[in-house]
């Protein structure tokens, strides 16, 4: 809602870039940015969380479930002063962090800046299962001897999961279940209610 973009509305972005929605996250102090495109189901994000130049951030999506484990995530680091992206698939819950190819097409190959204390992403995503709902996980953590070390296992760092809607912005939190199996049970009789009126 208007709460929830509030946050991000003012940001702006290098290279002239604009993005139609935004979404400031829960925890992290991150935001979400993005444009979805219904003819093609691809998104332009930009993930921005705040983080010292000695740390990462990472952004990405769940195709087969909620949580980190399976996630397919861009992770911004820097080295030297060179800011990079690394895309890798999360197997487990405490992952080899391998450069490798995601499970969905990114049309446009993630890119990342760091600059007033903050790492933004930028990538283009076709949005697994050709649908607008996705889990999305977010995370941030340190740098230790030029490799990037686990995040936090407390606090805000469990709490950064979310499902988000590309087309109408609308979001549900993950780390509150009880919410969410309210909102499951709530979007399944409107399923059911629009069922019945199309009989």
């Amino acid at each position: 809602g208007a709460a929830a973009q509030s946050g991000c509305l003012s940001a702006t972005f290098t290279g002239g870039r604009t993005f139609l929605k935004c979404n400031q996250l829960p925890v992290l102090g991150a935001s979400l940015h993005w444009t979805y495109h219904a003819g093609n189901g691809t998104a332009d994000i930009a993930f921005r969380a705040p983080s010292g130049a000695d740390g990462w951030v990472g952004w990405g999506i769940n195709p087969s479930g909620s949580g980190m484990a399976g996630s397919n995530v861009f992770v911004a680091s820097q080295s030297g002063g060179a800011v990079s992206v690394l895309t890798t698939i999360l197997r487990t819950t405490a992952p080899t962090l391998d450069n490798t190819a995601l499970s969905f097409d990114v049309p446009v190959p993630a890119s990342a800046e760091y600059a007033g204390g903050a790492y933004t992403i930028y990538a283009t995503v076709a949005l697994p299962g050709n649908t607008t709902s996705q889990n999305t996980v977010w995370q941030a953590g340190p740098i230790s001897g030029g490799r990037i070390s686990p995040h936090p296992v407390s606090g805000q760092n469990l709490q950064s999961a979310q499902n988000l809607d590309f087309l109408s912005g609308t979001s549900t939190g993950g780390s509150n279940s009880r919410l969410h199996r309210r909102n499951v049970s709530l979007s399944v009789s409107s399923l059911i209610a629009s069922l019945i009126k199309q009989l």
